[in-house]
């Protein structure tokens, strides 16, 4: 990379390493289950060498968004929630499908935190986006940053229900946060990204973290 004058110009480390697009020819492609919330998906494809063709059985899913709460004091918001596929309650943030039709990302996030959280926020930023399990599954992730806080009114509140009426709540200083992901206490993906990442961010008081609207081209809708 060069600049205006020919001479090469420094480029940030994270610059370079970034993950791309890059579609495979699709040789066919078969619905094997037709679930509530997401399919299983068989597609057969070749790679870009010319090779044999491969199949691949994975979930299609329509994403999430989860929200890692912080208060003025530094604290952030966990959720205790039953997870049945794992056999255990686990300490979770804010989360929930991308579900709604004509739903945008910044309002299905605000939406989740209201209903699993009672809370409404005013300051929104982009912590991270991730796919939960790319070998198996189609489910990408946008994890925000929410601060300035206000309960949703009594009246207004949503009725939980099936596992989201057992939720438990429990506010922790960030710096424990991070000491239990690192001792292995937390396991659910979205919780650790986003309390490591708003860890990292807050050394420069959250200034690098992206706006709430950034692109997310890696969101099945977007591609």
């Amino acid at each position: 990379m060069t600049n205006d004058s020919g001479i090469a110009a420094a480029v940030h480390p994270a610059e370079r390493l970034a993950d791309q697009e890059s579609e495979r020819p699709l040789v066919s492609s078969e619905i094997l289950y037709r679930g509530r919330i997401w399919n299983v998906l068989s597609d057969t494809f070749t790679l870009q060498d010319g090779g044999g063709e491969l199949t691949r059985d994975y979930i299609s899913h329509p994403g999430a968004v989860a929200v890692l709460v912080l208060d003025d004091d530094g604290k952030v918001l966990l959720l205790r929630q039953y997870r049945h596929p794992v056999k255990m309650t686990l300490w979770e943030i804010p989360a929930g499908l991308l579900d709604v039709d004509g739903e945008g990302f910044v309002a299905g996030a605000q939406r989740e935190l209201a209903e699993e959280a009672d809370l409404v926020a005013s300051e929104w930023k982009v912590l991270a986006d991730v796919f939960n399990s790319p070998g198996s599954s189609s489910e990408a992730i946008r994890i925000y940053l929410a601060r300035g806080l206000n309960d949703v009114p009594q009246d207004q509140r949503h009725t939980r229900t099936e596992e989201e009426a057992e939720i438990e709540f429990h506010w922790m200083e960030l710096d424990d946060a991070v000491t239990a992901v690192l001792n292995g206490s937390l396991h659910n993906p979205s919780a650790v990204v986003g309390i490591l990442a708003a860890a990292a961010a807050r050394g420069n008081g959250f200034a690098s973290l992206r706006g709430a609207d950034a692109p997310w081209p890696a969101h099945p809708s977007q591609r």
